[in-house]
């Protein structure tokens, strides 16, 4: 085995056991978009059930958004080689938020439809787990977005309930970087599908990985330094707001 592929099982593995994820006799849905993250994160979650001493079952769910791009035989073909049963729905999210009907920005109406829908899969595929694959890089990007562009400090949840603990939202690339999961996808041969969103790259969240990725380069500490500061958090040197009028 390649030493990309160990290093990426490990911290799947390590992200997996530190947050409690997965537990024997969990029924987990698997977002599969095409893209190279759900590609390695399904590829990762079939790897560690042949790996630990525990039984739990995947499901893949892949919601088609409607621009009938992406290679829906391609990704059946690849689950079929993991043993593992592919959902999908047909949906015209991407269509409709780029239309006069979408006044919102086109990102908040695909996210918040493609995640409902994929809720509605889960529990029709009789999964209380459903798990993404938001990778680091994706947790980095959050926290600044958050801070930049709706003035709080937070960013995504490795694991994170809803519906009173009904669905357990799970993220076991937290620790995984993007480019790790790119050199994987390449060395592996996935069937990674192309973007077909149009507004694909023309984001802010594009726009703060490329200035991340540049601090990455320059100093191989940053990444590590990074997470260390967001899950390490000194509250007592954060400043709370001006009391203001008069006090009585």
């Amino acid at each position: 085995m390649k030493f990309l592929e160990r290093r990426v099982i490990s911290l799947c593995g390590k992200a997996i056991h530190g947050w409690s994820m997965i537990n024997d006799g969990d029924r987990v849905a698997v977002g599969l978009s095409g893209g190279k993250d759900s590609l390695g994160l399904l590829w990762l979650l079939n790897q560690r059930r042949r790996r630990v001493p525990i039984d739990y079952h995947l499901v893949a769910l892949h919601v088609e958004m409607g621009y009938g791009r992406v290679d829906t035989a391609a990704l059946r073909g690849f689950c079929d080689s993991l043993g593992i049963e592919l959902v999908v729905r047909t949906t015209d999210f991407g269509p409709r938020a780029h239309s006069e009907e979408n006044r919102e920005n086109p990102c908040f109406f695909c996210a918040m439809n493609r995640r409902r829908e994929l809720f509605k899969m889960t529990v029709d595929a009789g999964c209380g787990k459903l798990a993404l694959a938001h990778h680091q890089d994706d947790i980095f990007e959050t926290f600044f977005l958050n801070a930049l562009y709706a003035g709080n400090l937070s960013t995504m949840m490795p694991v994170q309930p809803f519906f009173d603990g009904k669905i357990v939202m799970i993220r076991p690339l937290s620790l995984v970087a993007a480019d790790q999961l790119r050199r994987l996808a390449a060395l592996k041969g996935f069937p990674v599908q192309p973007a077909c969103c149009p507004s694909a790259g023309d984001t802010k969240r594009a726009r703060v990985g490329a200035v991340l990725e540049d601090f990455f380069r320059e100093n191989k500490k940053v990444r590590g330094n990074l997470w260390h500061a967001i899950t390490h958090p000194k509250l007592d040197y954060l400043p709370q707001p001006p009391v203001l009028g008069d006090k009585k």
